[in-house]
């Protein structure tokens, strides 16, 4: 039966008897949730909720039992008593392109993720939760277990009929969408700063997805900002902790908490998207090596029941498999830079055949052959070109490509060739939604390691590799042992025969300071107003320049300023972008582009063949001058 009582950490609890207020602490010591109480009494430890998969220290293994009085009871419907927790406005809760991202430090501070929370129910119209059902997961960082708690006591305060909550607060993103549509939730929360560092000095975020299983749109995210700016309650279930460590059903009254296996639903969709046996018949192969990276984040949750026992790749395949809540001390960002020791294994003498990577929350990822590196915009174009043969979601054709506007324009040409509608969208995967949905798209992508389809409504990385190994999977079907069988590079170099390669490259400049990267930006926009066709710029001809702004073709919504263009006759491009996913600072980031139809250079090293473009950008821009950075933290 479920008891009206206030649970928390016993050793994070602190009790003023001169103030009569009680304190929730994370490990750190910030305050989590702060009320005066009335009275209180000791209740013996329950089970701990120890979450051995993370390899974690601490744990809520004892509670103290509190009655709430500044907090005002404002419901007790069917046995849950509801109290309102006087909060006020926090500075800074408005959301970027996913979601809301601080430091640690930030959302441990007294009530900072409840407002955010309370926000967004405030936000949303009540038949779109009360009552309903909502999917909750997490790519396992650290302060996910307690975030879990919070949000799942003002889910239940505001009316929530039921939360679907992934084994040890564990679901990739992926998952959760996928989740959503299985399971027809009114929308689900995802605890996540997706490839940027976790660990109590790093980073966390929380991001609200809506009943197709895509990120909040605009419309909505505005309002919850708005909301953070006049809140002044909190509605708190006050009902105990769930254990988040063994699958079933708590019920309280009228609202339940069920904790799912992370793995099943998304696994089911996978089973129906792709051939498995075939991508079996390849990993099985001795004459075929694959390696996965987890980068001790959330798809390692995933990698050994999909690669090792249902594809029956080799258990030591899987790299860096054990989720932590700091992922190991590393950048969970599978790139060239974070990922080095994937690059340097596929770089090595007698390297694998294939190898790849994904990021905190398992929707990024990269690709790799035996020595070579398959960019993000190759990528999503190579996988549009042998969808319809190699993988059985769409054998009758894609309905519709896409990407973002810095992403290189590989998948146009695809496009083209394939009489496929085409859409060029701003940097967030929201904007690839509203087109899926109204049934104008099929395969999209961005040039951040973010590849997807219209299978679930975010990115995904495992989908892409399995992508990957279906491509390869069929071009080998064929071959017996001994023969040479078609590799990575082979099937990228076959594409860019056909199509003429993009030469791409993408620099960042993270966790600058926001006044000087925002005067660089301006910069570059006072050059667009004063820019026209015919311009010269060094040995470049412009076509336009321009700040992107993007008319949504399903709802007629438009956005502006999504990134300064610089876009020349021989359709080169530079492109200039503050990036919105960082926690802190402002990351720059610049884009370049060009066109390259002569195949006997397409062998060309992409920095070398790109250098007078980036030469260009760095002098337009003024980077150096405005930011004082004179080399990018990471190239791509």
């Amino acid at each position: 039966m479920a008891t009206s009582c206030c649970c928390l950490r016993l050793e994070n609890v602190i009790f003023s008897s001169t103030s009569r207020k009680l304190r929730q602490t994370s490990a750190n010591g910030s305050v989590l949730f702060s009320s005066p109480i009335s009275s209180f009494s000791l209740l013996s430890p329950s089970s701990s909720l120890f979450y051995p998969v993370l390899k974690t220290s601490h744990s809520l293994h004892s509670y103290l039992h509190v009655k709430a009085s500044s907090s005002t009871a404002i419901a007790e419907p069917e046995g849950i008593k509801i109290n309102s927790v006087p909060t006020k406005p926090i500075e800074g809760q408005k959301t970027g392109t996913s979601g809301l991202r601080k430091k640690v430090k930030v959302f441990t501070g007294e009530n900072y993720l409840a407002n955010w929370i309370q926000a967004l129910f405030n936000s949303l119209p009540p038949e779109d939760y009360k009552n309903g059902v909502l999917v909750l997961g997490g790519d396992g960082r650290y302060f996910n277990r307690e975030a879990s708690q919070i949000i799942i006591k003002i889910a239940a305060g505001n009316g929530v009929g039921k939360i679907l909550v992934g084994k040890e607060g564990i679901m990739s993103t992926p998952a959760v969408s996928a989740v959503i549509r299985k399971r027809k939730a009114n929308g689900g929360f995802i605890m996540s700063a997706s490839h940027n560092p976790g660990g109590p000095e790093y980073d966390w975020g929380i991001k609200f997805n809506y009943n197709s299983g895509q990120p909040a749109p605009e419309s909505i995210t505005d309002k919850i900002y708005g909301n953070t700016l006049s809140i002044s309650e909190v509605k708190m279930a006050d009902i105990p902790d769930v254990d988040l460590s063994s699958l079933g059903v708590t019920e309280h009254a009228n609202f339940s908490i069920e904790v799912v296996d992370p793995v099943s639903d998304y696994l089911e969709l996978m089973e129906n998207v792709f051939d498995l046996e075939l991508i079996k018949s390849l990993l099985s192969r001795s004459d075929f090596r694959f390696i996965f990276d987890a980068m001790h984040a959330v798809t390692g949750a995933y990698a050994k029941p999909i690669f090792v026992d249902k594809l029956g790749a080799s258990p030591d395949s899987i790299s860096n498999g054990v989720p932590l809540e700091d992922f190991g001390h590393g950048h969970p960002d599978p790139n060239l830079t974070y990922a080095k020791d994937l690059v340097n294994i596929m770089y090595g003498e007698n390297g694998p055949d294939f190898g790849a990577a994904s990021d905190g929350d398992g929707d990024r990822n990269m690709i790799l052959g035996r020595g070579f590196f398959v960019t993000p915009s190759d990528s999503v174009a190579i996988i549009a070109a042998n969808a319809q043969e190699a993988i059985p979601y769409f054998t009758s054709g894609p309905k519709g490509l896409a990407r973002s506007m810095p992403t290189s324009g590989a998948l146009d040409r695809v496009a083209e060739k394939l009489n496929l509608p085409f859409f060029e969208v701003p940097t967030g995967w929201k904007f690839f939604g509203n087109l899926m949905d109204a049934g104008k798209l099929s395969i999209c992508g961005e040039e951040s390691f973010g590849t997807g389809s219209d299978h679930i409504r975010e990115k995904d990385g495992i989908w892409a590799v399995l992508a990957w190994l279906s491509i390869i999977a069929y071009r080998n079907k064929d071959k017996k042992p001994g023969e040479k069988l078609v590799s990575v590079a082979d099937v990228v170099k076959e594409h860019w025969a056909t199509y003429g390669r993009n030469f791409f490259s993408r620099y960042d400049y993270e966790e600058c300071e926001s006044e000087g990267a925002n005067k660089m930006i301006q910069n570059v926009r006072d050059i667009v107003s004063k820019s026209k066709p015919g311009d010269q710029y060094g040995k470049y001809t412009l076509q336009f320049a321009d700040d992107f702004t993007y008319t949504d073709p399903v709802d007629a919504s438009v956005v502006s300023k999504q990134g300064v263009r610089f876009v020349f006759t021989d359709g080169s491009r530079i492109i200039f972008r503050l990036s919105g996913t960082g926690s802190a600072g402002a990351t720059v980031r610049i884009y370049i582009e060009q066109y390259e139809p002569d195949v006997s250079k397409h062998e060309m090293d992409a920095q070398i063949a790109l250098k007078p473009l980036i030469d260009l950008a760095l002098s337009v821009s003024k980077l150096k001058d405005f930011t004082g950075r004179d080399k990018p933290t990471v190239i791509t």
